[in-house]
C-alpha cells in the first residue's frame, strides 16, 4: 500500500460521526443537519431537460478535453464573469472540464508535485481537508497557514518566511474561503503573484464559492482577473477551480472546470488522460446550459441573502457573529469548547452543526478553528430559521 495514506487524518464527518454516537436526540424535534455544505435549493429545470435530452449520449465514451462547446461557454462565463478579454481566454488552451472542485483540486497536486525536492505545499487553516490529502499523497509537506479574527480570516501570509516560500511548489487559497466567507483582495492576488514569478509556486485558487456573495455589487475578485490586470495575460502559474455545485445547486452533477496558465492544463490533461475521469456526454450539455444562465445564480444568492439575515437577527445577542461577505457558512465563536457545543446541541435540540477543530490543525502555536463551529445555511429557510431558535434556546440555558 502507499506509505503515505498513514499520514491521512479522519474526514471531519467521520470525527462529527464519532462525536454523536450513542447520542439519542429528542425525537419530537425534527432533525437539522448544518453540517454539509450540500446546497438544498431546487436545481434548475433546465438542466435536468438537458440531461433527458442527451441522454443518448451514453452511447459515446467522453474525451478527456470535453467538447468545444462545453469549454466554450466556460470561456465566454469567465470573460463575462471576471472582465477578461475574449482573445485572452482561448477554449483551447485554457479550460479543462472536471468532474466537480473536489476531483479536480486533489488529482492536481498529484501532477505537480515533484516529491524529490522536498516540496511543501501552502493552504489555509481552517481548510478543506482535500488540500492536506493531496499534499500528503502527492508526497509533500502541508504548511499551514493561520486563518484567524486577528487576520481578518484570512490566510497569515506576512508570517510566511522566505525558506517556507523556497520550498513552496503549490499554494491552495480558497476564496470566498470555507468556512469563514472571508475573500481573498485583488491586492493580496498581487502579492501571491508577485511571490509565485519570485520562487517559482503555483497558485491553485478554489473559488467554487465565487457565486455566492452578499453584495449584489461587489462579485469576488477571481485569480485570472487580477492576474491579467497585472500583465500577466498567459495567467502564468495561476490555475482557478469552479464548479456548478453551488452556484447552480447541482453537486451531484459532479461538474466543473479548470483555467488558466496553458502549459500547466496541459500537462494535467495528459495526467487526467490516464486518470480516467471525462465528464459524461449528457453532463456536458447540461453544463453548458448552466454556464450560459445567469438568472438562477442571481435568485440562488437572493436566497442564502434571506436566510443570512433571518438567522443573523435570531443569534446576534447569543453569539460572537458577524456575517460573511460571500459563500454559505456562518463561523460564529462559541461560549465553550466547540466539540461539546456541537454534541449538545444536537443531544438537546437535534441540530447538527461541524466543530470548527475538526476542519483545521494545530500549527504555530494554535488551532485557528478550536472554540468556532460551521453552520452551513443550505437547509430551507424555514429549517434555517428554527435550527436558529433552537439554538439560541440552547445557549440561553448554559
Amino acid at each position: 500500500m502507499n506509505p503515505h495514506l498513514k499520514k491521512l487524518q479522519p474526514y471531519p464527518f467521520e470525527k462529527l460521526f464519532e462525536l454523536k454516537r450513542g447520542i439519542t436526540p429528542p425525537g419530537d424535534k425534527p432533525h437539522i443537519a448544518l453540517s454539509i455544505g450540500e446546497p438544498k435549493h431546487p436545481t434548475p429545470h433546465f438542466l435536468a431537460e438537458s440531461l433527458i435530452a442527451h441522454l443518448h449520449g451514453l452511447t459515446n465514451y467522453p474525451v478527456t478535453k470535453g467538447l468545444l462547446e462545453l469549454r466554450q461557454a466556460i470561456a465566454d462565463w469567465l470573460s463575462r464573469r471576471f472582465a477578461l478579454p475574449s482573445e485572452n481566454v482561448d477554449p483551447e488552451r485554457h479550460v479543462l472540464p472536471c468532474n466537480g472542485t473536489r476531483e479536480a483540486l486533489f488529482s492536481f497536486a498529484q501532477c505537480v508535485i515533484d516529491a524529490s525536492r522536498q516540496p511543501l505545499v501552502l493552504m489555509p487553516n481552517p481548510f478543506y481537508q482535500i488540500y492536506e490529502g493531496a499534499a500528503l499523497l502527492g508526497g509533500a509537506e502541508p504548511y499551514f497557514l493561520n486563518a484567524s479574527r486577528e487576520t481578518g480570516y484570512l490566510p497569515d501570509f506576512e508570517s510566511v518566511p522566505d525558506k517556507v516560500w523556497k520550498r513552496c511548489q503549490l499554494i491552495y487559497i480558497c476564496s470566498p474561503a470555507n468556512p469563514t466567507g472571508s475573500v481573498i483582495t485583488a491586492e493580496i492576488h498581487r502579492k501571491l503573484i508577485n511571490l509565485s514569478d519570485r520562487y517559482g509556486f503555483i497558485i491553485a485558487s478554489d473559488e467554487c464559492y465565487s457565486e455566492l456573495y452578499i453584495d449584489e455589487s461587489a462579485p469576488p475578485p477571481g485569480l485570472l482577473q487580477s492576474a491579467h490586470a497585472l500583465g500577466n495575460t498567459d495567467f502564468k502559474r495561476c490555475v482557478v477551480f469552479h464548479s456548478l455545485s453551488k452556484r447552480s445547486n447541482a453537486p451531484g452533477l459532479r461538474s466543473g472546470f479548470v483555467a488558466g496558465d496553458a502549459d500547466v492544463l496541459e500537462q494535467y490533461q495528459r495526467y487526467r488522460t490516464y486518470h480516467g475521469c471525462a465528464l459524461p456526454l449528457p453532463v456536458q450539455h447540461a453544463s453548458v446550459k448552466s454556464w450560459q444562465d445567469e438568472d438562477h445564480v442571481v435568485e440562488n444568492r437572493a436566497a442564502y441573502r434571506r436566510k443570512f439575515s433571518a438567522v443573523y437577527e435570531i443569534l446576534k445577542s447569543q453569539l460572537d457573529l458577524s456575517l460573511p461577505p460571500a459563500g454559505f457558512y456562518l463561523w460564529p465563536e462559541t461560549p465553550l469548547d466547540d466539540r461539546q457545543f456541537a454534541r449538545d446541541l444536537f443531544a438537546f435540540h437535534n441540530v447538527t452543526v461541524l466543530p470548527g477543530s475538526f476542519l483545521s490543525r494545530e500549527a504555530h502555536g494554535l488551532n485557528p478553528g478550536r472554540n468556532h463551529v460551521r453552520m452551513a445555511l443550505v437547509a430551507p429557510l424555514e429549517e434555517c430559521v428554527e435550527a436558529a431558535h433552537r439554538m439560541r434556546e440552547f445557549i440561553q440555558s448554559l
